[in-house]
């Protein structure tokens, strides 16, 4: 049963906790004042309302179920709970905060459930050695006895490039009779190919063929195919991709694109057709996400004509209209100067309610800083920036240098104070920038007092040109 369907039968427990919509609402309050009002809690009903949250990405009430579970003495944790909650306060608090919660777990099981998200999290951070002490911890402990936490440190090792030491977690993992699981292999083969070479992965896919603890799939022959592009060696990776068609399940399209992605990569436009339409025969929707995954193939194909077709044929099966589908034609628009095309799609998404996120408004911003259209740049420019607050976007460094060279160029004094600032704010501010605005003020007759201050913040080295402007305007 799924939260609405709940929330609209029940009044108990889980559907008031449930129908706690806004983040800054308390959990605790509401799950305390049912037991004031002499109601009972199990454990299996807060494991059942958090697991509901969760489902719903309401981390915070999650978190905050499981919090005061632990705290009550009449509860047992159990080691799925303890990692539950590792992660949410990853999510919701700090690294910092879940490492210490780690360091006061109360066995070794729960350690052994937790230390998957945590090593996770040290993944994502790129903490190499953070990860290399938990993982010493673990096997001083004995709690190393499966491929998932092994995995995460090869999968750290390939993200920082750091190869060579692949091979060593794989010698560990047979020296502990730790079974290698699709992933082990598939990270042993990509790592080989770039310490040791070609020959050398297919030695790590033979002996993958040969376990019978696994079972070759798409995702490895897949893996072996981009060894083989890689190389050079074309001919090869075709015959890997064919073999890992094969395998492709016919309850799944996830296996699809991803070789729908490798035929793109060698140029087999009609391969990626192919299996377009075949990926259609699996059951279930086709979402926007596979939408986009054919999209950008195309497009990176050069056949504009066909993402077109495909793009409507989009357009008219959507429920929703998700902005990250018509942006992937938008970008090609703009990239092949096709301005009156992409604003013509831009009006078309407005009309059908799609709403512009700040990529939208990046894309159109370079188009139209490209054809000299500045009016509109700059108020893409300022659509962008409205949208700072649930993004982490920055602008590129060429299109706030051209907007800042047209503000300055037609002395739009206070445009630009206001424009450096908020690129100051977003800490990309460099010195040709300042240098505008410095000239700017020595036009105008203004004090560049402000001008040094936010250069000083962001540690601006000055060259000889700089100096004099700073000179000139008597600082």
């Amino acid at each position: 049963m799924d939260e609405a369907a709940y929330t609209s039968k029940r009044d108990d427990l889980t559907s008031r906790i449930l129908k706690l919509v806004f983040p800054r609402r308390s959990a605790t309050a509401v799950l305390q004042n049912w037991i004031d009002q002499c109601h009972k809690v199990t454990a299996s009903d807060l494991r059942n309302v958090s697991r509901l949250l969760l489902k719903s990405k309401r981390h915070k009430h999650a978190l905050e179920i499981l919090s005061w579970m632990e705290a009550q003495n009449r509860f047992q944790m159990s080691a799925a709970d303890h990692a539950i909650r590792l992660e949410l306060i990853i999510k919701i608090q700090s690294l910092a905060e879940a490492e210490e919660y780690f360091e006061h777990l109360p066995n070794s099981s729960a350690q052994k459930a937790a230390c998957l998200p945590l090593l996770h999290a040290y993944v994502k951070e790129r903490a190499v050695e953070k990860a290399e002490a938990l993982m010493q911890k673990l096997n001083d402990q004995g709690l190393t006895v499966s491929p998932h936490p092994l995995n995460e440190m090869m999968k750290l090792y390939m993200a920082m490039s750091q190869f060579e030491k692949v091979p060593s977690v794989i010698l560990q993992m047979k020296r502990n009779k730790i079974l290698l699981n699709v992933l082990s292999y598939n990270l042993w083969m990509s790592a080989c190919s770039e310490v040791s070479g070609i020959a050398s992965a297919e030695m790590v896919y033979k002996e993958m063929v040969n376990d019978k603890n696994v079972e070759v799939g798409w995702s490895s022959l897949s893996t072996l195919a981009n060894i083989y592009q890689k190389s050079g060696l074309i001919k090869k990776a075709n015959l890997a991709l064919k073999s890992a068609e094969k395998k492709l399940s016919p309850h799944n399209r996830l296996g699809y694109f991803f070789l729908i992605t490798m035929h793109a990569s060698l140029n087999n436009r009609e391969e990626v057709l192919r299996l377009w339409e075949a990926s259609k025969r699996v059951t279930g929707r086709i979402t926007s996400t596979n939408y986009m995954c054919i999209l950008l193939c195309l497009v990176k194909l050069g056949d504009i004509a066909e993402a077109e077709r495909i793009f409507r044929e989009w357009e008219a099966k959507c429920i929703k209209y998700d902005i990250r589908v018509s942006n992937v034609l938008l970008g090609a628009y703009m990239r092949t100067g096709s301005m009156e095309k992409a604003e013509s799609l831009h009006l078309r998404t407005l009309e059908r309610c799609g709403r512009p996120n700040y990529k939208t408004w990046e894309i159109l911003m370079e188009g139209w800083v490209k054809s000299q259209k500045m009016d509109k740049a700059i108020n893409a420019m300022k659509k962008g920036f409205s949208m700072l607050k649930h993004c982490d976007w920055r602008p590129n460094p060429g299109i706030v240098m051209a907007i800042a060279e047209y503000l300055e160029k037609h002395g739009n004094v206070n445009d630009l104070n206001q424009y450096v600032k908020v690129i100051h704010q977003l800490g990309i501010a460099n010195l040709p920038l300042y240098k505008s605005l410095l000239r700017m003020h020595l036009l105008f007759q203004r004090p560049g007092f402000d001008i040094l201050k936010m250069m000083e913040k962001d540690e601006i080295e000055i060259d000889d040109e700089t100096t004099a402007l700073v000179q000139a305007l008597k600082v």
